[in-house]
């Protein structure tokens, strides 16, 4: 079974079973969003049927092979988390501009910003519902991550502080606007599997590193990756004008080209400046100082293997982390 493009599972048994519970958390994502006002529906449905990684319920999937995998609770804290994941895309998707998502046209262009920020915030409230099914233990957990989503694009928004540190406020953001949803799903599928307690907080603890290293590796491959072998745009970015971990990296460098600092001073929309600073990053030490860091996080989160027991999940969740440093390289 494939998760992620290139990752896959080599255990037959455990890629028959994680795909059975995407199956089921399809489903369920299906019928949770149907609401009596048919447009709510059918707005909600719009990136639900555009697909995606599935990422996180791939993770609460896993997690939960450290315990009943069948336990039914499983599935649906699976879906709760991916419902989470793609409201945040309907806000996001306003927020940025965005006109385009999974290959489909974004809801704020199809529509408009306000259906969109309506849909997420319809996602939210069925999420909501769901997780109240789960007691008042995983809706106050959820409330923890809803504050960590928030406050973690709050930040992004406000920016860096004069007197703060760039690169550990960059860290601290990606922690929580990716990180913290990961942790949470991984956190679900273990506890509501009924794993003990300290495989619980071990893949809870491998989520958010694994999370926060997942969105440096798409840093990385927006500066170092061709377009035919990522199937990303590179430079993306730096059209943008978004400041990723190599950037802060070149960028508190002292010896770094000051040609690179102008160019990294705002949004790029012209070809060649795009292609020169993507020269320049490649040829940096914000580059090499970004993959370290992304090196630290995979071997933090290699380390907390050691808590799980020697079953197909853990090299599983093992080669799920070598893939997260491999699409770097």
């Amino acid at each position: 079974m494939s998760g992620p493009s290139g990752f896959d599972i080599p255990d037959r048994a455990l890629a028959d079973s994680v795909q059975q519970g995407i199956a089921e958390v399809e489903a369920l994502l299906h019928e949770s969003v149907r609401s009596d006002l048919e447009f709510a529906t059918r707005t909600s449905l719009h990136l639900v049927d555009a697909g995606g990684k599935r990422f996180r319920p791939l993770f609460a999937l896993l997690a939960a092979q450290f315990g009943d995998p069948h336990a039914p609770d499983v599935i649906k804290s699976a879906a709760i988390v991916e419902m989470v994941h793609l409201a945040t895309l309907y806000h996001d998707d306003v927020m940025d501009e965005a006109t385009m998502r999974r290959g489909a046209t974004s809801a704020n262009a199809r529509w408009d910003n306000s259906v969109a920020i309506l849909t997420g915030d319809f996602l939210f409230a069925q999420a909501s519902r769901l997780v109240a099914d789960l007691g008042t233990d995983a809706a106050r957990e959820m409330a923890r991550t809803f504050e960590a989503l928030v406050t973690g694009q709050m930040r992004e928004t406000v920016g860096v502080g004069s007197d703060e540190d760039a690169v550990e406020f960059y860290l601290k953001v990606i922690h929580e606007k990716t990180g913290s949803l990961i942790a949470v799903a991984g956190k679900f599928g273990a506890h509501f599997s009924g794993a003990a307690e300290e495989q619980v907080q071990a893949v809870e603890r491998i989520g958010r590193l694994l999370g926060t290293a997942f969105q440096i590796s798409d840093d990385v491959i927006d500066i170092a990756s061709p377009a035919d072998e990522s199937g990303k745009t590179p430079g993306t970015d730096l059209r943008e004008g978004v400041r990723t971990l190599p950037m802060l990296y070149a960028l508190a460098d002292p010896a770094t080209d000051a040609r690179l600092r102008d160019l990294l001073a705002g949004p790029l929309d012209n070809d060649a400046e795009v292609d020169e600073a993507l020269k320049l990053l490649r040829e940096s030490d914000g580059l090499a100082k970004a993959r370290q860091t992304l090196d630290e996080y995979a071997g933090a989160a290699r380390a907390e293997l050691d808590v799980l027991p020697a079953v197909p999940a853990r090299d599983a969740l093992s080669a799920l982390i070598d893939y997260v440093v491999a699409r770097t390289r």
